[in-house]
């Protein structure tokens, strides 16, 4: 393997390329891995076994987590397998409340101490978001911008607490909590008032981010989404919607590579964003002719995201997540897999000869801009991959398999 790295440097350097360069700008980036993936989006609340909100968790591959010990564990075991220091992202609905019904309006950091005491002995930070479906005020779909003042009023509580609760993770943790705001909010057939919805979005998001809060602390951030089931002709927050109110509020655009139309790719919308917007957060995942949020793969896709974001230099203007729920497959594996496959392509964007690139575009000569992005297509990728793992202590190649296996039968297995 030492041979095979050792060629490898020397043929990426012919290149022009420093792959020691590579894998220390890779080493410090981290991607916040989503909790959810853990537990099929059930959360620890008892409410419903229903996600509602247009989601669907397809599978019943055998060792969900049931709680947030088990969570955490798993969690800690994938994490062993992904090389580098990562983030965790958390929905309200992962509070732990003793076994006492609180409300979402009342949740306060301390339902969320067991994860920060967590986080802080794994050395992470978290990442945070508002529930706002799988709830008995969320039954008909509609939460901030629900015709209902009482309804609309418990949800913005809701999103003014949840704040709060990402500010509480990013002082205790001494890195920001991104808090991304994500709403069901639609209608399944053609509305009549399509402003109305809105203007009471609008509103209820106003409130929402109305106090003030340190950026060192917490970033609001917010979601857009092309339909859902529930809401395939109308999403109140649409990509435009979302798009406005970023330029003019000044929050975080977060883009999901799930939530556009199948022909859309979200790389050629980060440069164009960015223009306007001062920080932006990827949720990366893999829809299959639909948001379907499968496991990310190393796909023409995910690679294009990781170039554009190494091309356009906007490495320390976005944040790196996953969204994904898949319980037809192990669940360790599950964020394994996607986890690995994000950070091969951003590997692989910062392998790239990006000057060589721009010198060619730049004198017009478009045949060898062609011909070095067709050449990166057969570099000795690999080798390199495979000492980054080594070097940050995780297994290269497929042999975390293994661990998983016996993760599965030591543990998972004994999950009823």
């Amino acid at each position: 393997m030492a041979d095979a790295f050792s060629l490898a440097v020397r043929r990426y350097a012919d290149e022009g390329v420093d792959v020691e360069r590579a894998m220390e700008r890779l080493a410090a980036l981290s991607v916040s891995l989503h909790c959810w993936q853990g537990d099929d989006v059930r959360g620890f609340e008892g409410l419903s076994d229903e996600i509602g909100g247009g989601l669907a968790v397809t599978g019943s591959y055998p060792g969900r987590a049931r709680n947030a010990d088990e969570l955490r564990v798993d969690l800690t075991q994938a994490l062993d397998l992904i090389p580098g220091s990562h983030r965790i992202n958390l929905h309200a609905s992962y509070a732990e409340t003793g076994g006492a019904k609180v409300e979402r309006t009342d949740l306060v950091p301390e339902h969320f101490v067991r994860w920060t005491d967590w986080a802080k002995e794994k050395g992470l930070g978290v990442d945070f978001n508002p529930t706002f479906f799988a709830h008995p005020k969320a039954d008909d779909g509609w939460t901030l911008a629900s015709a209902d003042p009482g309804v609309r009023s418990y949800w913005v509580d809701h999103g003014i607490a949840c704040r709060k609760i990402g500010a509480a993770f990013g002082r205790e943790l001494s890195s920001a909590c991104v808090t991304n705001v994500w709403i069901p909010d639609g209608w399944k057939d053609t509305p009549a008032d399509r402003k109305g919805p809105r203007q009471r979005l609008a509103d209820s998001l106003d409130r929402i981010f109305a106090e003030s809060i340190p950026p060192d602390e917490n970033l609001d951030a917010v979601e857009c989404k092309l339909f859902g089931l529930g809401s395939e002709s109308y999403v109140v927050g649409s990509h435009e919607f979302y798009m406005g109110y970023a330029i003019t509020r000044g929050t975080v655009l977060c883009l999901d590579a799930g939530h556009f139309h199948p022909t859309e790719s979200i790389a050629d919308k980060i440069s164009a964003t960015a223009t306007f917007v001062n920080r932006l957060l990827l949720h990366v995942s893999r829809g299959v002719r639909w948001d379907s949020d499968h496991v990310v793969t190393l796909t023409d896709e995910t690679k294009a995201i990781a170039l554009e974001l190494v091309r356009g230099d906007y490495l320390g203007r976005v944040h790196l997540g996953l969204d994904f729920f898949d319980a037809s497959i192990n669940r360790i594996a599950a964020w394994v897999i996607g986890a690995r496959a994000f950070l091969q392509a951003l590997l692989l964007a910062l392998l790239e000869p990006t000057q060589r690139l721009e010198e060619a575009e730049s004198r017009g000569d478009l045949t060898a801009r062609l011909a070095l992005m067709e050449a990166q297509k057969t570099m000795p990728f690999g080798p390199v991959w495979d000492a980054y793992c080594e070097r940050a202590n995780t297994p290269p190649g497929s042999r975390w398999l293994e661990v998983v296996g016996q993760y599965e039968r030591e543990t998972l297995a004994k999950r009823s």
